[in-house]
């Protein structure tokens, strides 16, 4: 067991080292520049994606499925470079194909990366989305998101091991991105009346208790050893919390438990703990009002040398304001120059106030991303100075 683990960690830091970096080439995915920026074959860059949530999820449920394909070549045709998606499944009823046929179950998962390699689509796979999936899928309370001797964490760190083993040489993967807000679940005064559903038909705990609030520091702990973990395999591509802005009243939850209002050096604060090494890129969701605070991360991002992913903009409906309303967030995201923004969400049915596509009634976004991405190709590209 002991000559097997190890001949396979040898293995894996080899592929982690692709053949494009051995032989003196430009690695592959996304990599942090100097002074906030993310690097693409060596020169700063910056775009706008998509969320396409379930383009696996839906042939991980339906394994003839196969409609992203036809997703990845719209995006595609738009100059659309890449997206966000889970890379799970939600529930843990979801992921009984995992538990039973791994063949099978990468196998609909290679549909996806071979799909976006043939469209030149990239990827930024969340791995983790639902926090309580992993835990209630081999039996623990979300503490044990904190516990490296636990059931929770060593599933994490065998499915890392797997997807990017796998993946790691994928001209496709961009970055890899833990799971979906989990600090938004931290430290809520109320943390007993939003404890994680209790679902049984899919998968979930029957009953559910204080070892169930989660906390920044469980969060934290459970950033850290996913990002420890990334890198082991994967030296060099971007690794992101898959956050969303902090709660207005992050600091003082934590601090005191209580709503009361944070300062802008509170913020400032809350964001910096809630990316911490080795994660290397700073993950926000804007919404609403929350470019009022856009210009503090960024600050936030030059101070720690940690690139900004919006991994999710957007505004719901279909109105006039609507559209306005998401205009205004990519202003404030390409006046900012802030490097990577994904808009929430891209053919994705089951949330009709946000679902963009080529055809609906939303399916201006699509072409206002389209002329963003086109001029942001037009602007110079600097060739970083960094090693």
């Amino acid at each position: 067991m002991l000559r097997h683990l190890v001949l396979t960690f040898l293995i894996c830091c080899t592929l982690g080292a692709s053949a494009a970096e051995t032989a003196g080439s430009k690695p592959s995915g996304l990599s942090a520049g100097p002074n906030g920026t993310v690097l693409k074959d060596g020169k700063t860059y910056r775009a706008i994606g998509v969320n396409y949530f379930d383009c696996f999820v839906r042939t991980l449920s339906e394994g003839h499925d196969t409609s992203y394909d036809a997703g990845f070549a719209t995006l595609a045709a738009k100059g659309i470079p890449f997206v966000r998606f889970c890379a799970t499944g939600f529930w843990p009823k979801d992921m009984q194909l995992y538990q039973t046929n791994r063949v099978d179950y990468f196998h609909r998962l290679d549909g996806v990366v071979k799909s976006a390699e043939k469209h030149g689509i990239g990827l930024v796979p969340s791995l983790f989305w639902y926090y309580s999936c992993i835990p209630d899928l081999v039996g623990e309370s979300m503490d044990q998101w904190a516990n490296p001797k636990s059931k929770t964490q060593a599933w994490m760190r065998e499915y890392v091991r797997e997807v990017i083993t796998r993946y790691c040489n994928s001209s496709s993967i961009w970055a890899w991105e833990f799971g979906n807000e989990y600090s938004l679940q931290a430290d809520l005064p109320n943390a007993r009346e939003h404890r994680p559903p209790i679902h049984s038909t899919l998968g979930t705990a029957s009953t559910r208790g204080e070892r169930d609030d989660v906390t920044s520091s469980m969060v934290r702990a459970a950033f850290t050893a996913f990002a420890d973990e990334v890198r082991k395999y994967d030296r060099h591509r971007l690794i992101l919390t898959g956050d969303s802005f902090p709660r207005p009243s992050a600091w003082h939850q934590e601090r005191d438990g209580t709503w009361t209002k944070d300062t802008l050096e509170q913020f400032a604060e809350s964001l910096t703990k809630a990316n911490p090494d080795p994660i290397n890129g700073i993950s926000l969701h804007l919404y609403e009002n929350e470019d009022a605070r856009l210009a503090t991360a960024v600050e936030v991002s030059r101070k720690l040398n940690k690139p900004i992913f919006i991994g999710e903009f957007g505004s719901q409906g279909e109105s006039a304001e609507q559209a306005a309303n998401c205009r205004r967030l990519l202003k404030s995201i390409l006046d900012l120059e802030i490097p990577l923004a994904a808009l929430w969400v891209f053919d994705y049915a089951s949330q009709k106030e946000f679902n963009v596509t080529s055809n609906n009634l939303r399916s201006n976004q699509l072409e206002i991303i389209a002329g963003a991405n086109q001029n942001l190709r037009n602007r110079p590209l600097i060739k970083s100075k960094s090693n």
